[in-house]
This record gives structure tokens, C-alpha cells and sequence, in this order.
């Protein structure tokens, strides 16, 4: 027979039981609820223990879960998705073993929010084009490569010009999202760079804000909307769980402590 544990989405201060449907991860409907002591809760649904899926909606499900607690709570600490601790009782000792660690943590986060910014170049010959001007180097390779004969040397020189553009872009692109911070900064405590997928988007950052602070990002987003019209373009999603800025780590080995 299948036995399941307890799944793990985040911790909270509460002093009562909060329940918030079937909204668990694992697709099977489970009730999402609350185990707590002393005045510090887990939010937890029933998992297997034997089998966890990793796949966009299971790590979605968790995300919209934590989404729901923020709704109700103004401190939210995030539990690294995956975790599953085997019996309430573990996660009982849990809660007491590390009280004041977690309660330091709701306190350091208490109306604390991440929002997430990606910037998209929205024609991306046109920044090749810039790189090829601004690099020196890179024009004498290429007028290198167009007087050789010789396809091996050609090939070399190439594989050397491809190189020294995609370091060119990675600098680009650090260089327009610190040009870019400095509309956020004195409207952010904290922010972290996140990798950027293809060569188009340039910025994918998590800024760590006081909750309730859509209307003044809006605000920013339009502004910069206009700045760098026909150049990129910009979304932002919020707000979100602290994931970027807190790592809390729940080993099974160490429930016990």
C-alpha cells in the first residue's frame, strides 16, 4: 500500500488551522491545511512519499499555493519545492527544534513581495549590428575572414569572431540592465540577476519590494516603456513569492535535530 507524507509549501505565524481546499500538488484534489506549534504553522497537503513528479504543474501547483497563503498572510517564508516530510510529527519537531530561526525570518520578510522584470530586445540584428561597431577587434576578424582563401584558416577565424560576439552580448546586456536598475532602485530593497534564455532577452531580474506596490511599478514599467520605445520591450510579473531571496533548506536527516 502506497503511504503518504506531508508536502511542504511554506511556513507561516498563525495560531489557528487554515485550510484552503484541494488545491494540493500531485493532482489527485488534496486538501491544503496547516500543521503548527507554538504560533508557527507548515502549510501542507498528503503526497506519496515513494513518488514525486517533477513538471511544470506540480511547480506551478506549489507556486499558486504559497500565492493563496500570501492572500491571507503578510509574511510567507517559501519551502524549496519537492520537500515532504513523513509524518506530521517530524514536522512538529521541526517547528520546535527551529522557533526562533523561523520566526526571525518571518519577521525579516514580514510585507515583503518579489516582483520580476524581463527585458526583450525587440530586434536583435539591430543589437549584432551595434556590436560589430563598437568592437574594433571584431571588424578587423571579419575583414580577416573575408580576404582568406584557405577554408580550415577561415573556419578559425570564424568559430574566433562567433567568440568574441557572444561575449560582446552577455557584456551587452549586463550593461543595459544596469542601465535599466537605476529606475527601480530606490523602489526595491533587494535585487538578484536570474539567467536569460535566447539571445533576445537581455534582463530577467527579481526585486525584492514592499507588498502593494503594483501601482508604482506600473508606473516605472510605462516610463520605461517610453524611454526605450522600438528598442525593448518589457514585462513584469508580481507579486510573487520570495523565492529569489530566501533558500531555506529542509533535509529529512535533519527533522530530528
Amino acid at each position: 500500500m502506497q503511504r503518504d507524507g506531508k508536502y511542504i509549501y511554506c511556513i507561516i505565524e498563525s495560531d489557528y488551522d487554515v485550510s484552503l481546499g484541494p488545491i494540493g500538488v500531485g493532482g489527485r484534489g488534496d486538501l491544503v491545511s496547516t500543521i503548527g506549534l507554538d504560533g508557527l504553522c507548515m502549510v501542507v497537503s498528503d503526497h506519496p512519499l515513494s513518488r514525486f513528479v517533477v513538471n511544470p504543474e506540480n511547480m506551478l501547483a506549489h507556486q499558486k499555493v504559497i500565492e493563496e497563503v500570501m492572500k491571507e498572510f503578510s509574511s510567507v517564508i517559501p519551502i524549496r519545492f519537492g520537500t515532504i516530510a513523513a509524518t506530521p510529527d517530524e514536522i512538529r519537531n521541526l517547528l520546535n527544534s527551529r522557533n526562533s530561526e523561523f520566526m526571525e525570518l518571518l519577521k525579516q520578510f514580514e510585507n515583503k513581495v518579489e516582483f520580476n522584470v524581463r527585458g526583450t530586445w525587440n530586434n536583435i540584428g539591430k543589437i549584432y549590428n551595434e556590436i560589430d561597431k563598437e568592437h574594433v577587434e571584431l571588424q578587423k576578424i571579419r575583414a580577416e575572414i573575408d580576404k582568406l582563401e584557405d577554408q580550415e584558416q577561415k573556419n578559425l577565424k570564424i568559430a574566433e569572431a562567433g567568440k568574441m560576439v557572444e561575449l560582446a552580448l552577455i557584456e551587452k546586456k549586463m550593461e543595459e540592465t544596469e542601465e535599466i536598475l537605476d529606475a527601480f532602485r530606490r523602489s526595491v530593497f533587494e535585487y538578484k540577476h536570474n539567467k536569460t534564455s535566447g539571445d533576445a532577452i537581455f534582463m530577467n531580474t527579481a526585486f525584492l519590494v514592499n507588498s502593494g506596490r503594483e501601482v508604482e511599478f506600473d508606473n516605472i514599467m510605462a516610463d520605461l516603456g517610453l524611454k526605450y520605445q522600438g528598442r525593448s520591450d518589457f514585462v513584469y510579473t508580481a507579486p510573487l513569492p520570495i523565492f529569489n531571496f530566501i533558500d531555506l533548506k529542509i533535509f529529512p536527516e535533519k527533522w530530528e535535530l
